[in-house]
């Protein structure tokens, strides 16, 4: 998937999705530091593309730098979006909700019919892209972040299969793109 976006009328920025590489790794780490207190273990990542069957993880680039990663564990007909993120250099530019489409076009191509994810109860601009998408709040887990004990509210969207959120898929695709 590739978006143009024009950020100044010279320069258009070309985004684009590509499967996570160990080569990748130096550069997702980089942007996991700058994103979380909490950071995966580069072993994490060489073990999730190593040896994860389930798991499917995919790297944004603008030009030749990667802006942007995400992943997504499909396990039958359930889904787990385990991380996503965005250099914080790079956000406001809709590459978040371009990878989460990649992310969530990835569960639904291997058959999922359910996708959640874990979101720090203060991150309310990652809960209202969410909410756009489908995703309703279903439960919170009390301290579930080790750094500072933060609540993350659990968030499911179901129905992956039923045309209906097929048609929100267009619709939203639609509005991205225009």
């Amino acid at each position: 998937m590739e978006l143009e976006r024009p950020r100044d009328p010279e320069r258009p920025e070309r985004f684009a999705i590509a499967a996570m590489a160990t080569g990748d790794i130096a550069a997702v780490t980089r942007i996991e530091r700058a994103c979380f207190t909490t950071i995966w273990p580069s072993d994490a990542f060489y073990n999730e593309l190593s040896s994860n069957k389930l798991a499917h993880y995919f790297v944004g680039r603008v030009g030749d730098r990667i802006v942007a990663y995400g992943g997504v564990w499909v396990i039958l007909e359930d889904s787990h979006i385990t991380t996503l993120a965005v250099d914080p250099a790079y956000r406001g530019r809709r590459f978040g909700e371009t990878l989460l489409l990649r992310l969530i076009d990835e569960a639904i191509e291997r058959g999922a019919a359910w996708i959640t994810l874990e979101v720090r109860e203060s991150n309310t601009i990652a809960q209202q892209l969410y909410r756009k998408y489908g995703f309703t709040t279903v439960t919170m887990r009390h301290g579930y972040y080790s750094d500072d004990n933060e609540s993350a509210l659990i968030m499911w969207a179901g129905s992956l299969k039923s045309e209906l959120y097929h048609n929100r898929l267009r619709v939203l695709r639609r509005r991205f793109e225009s």
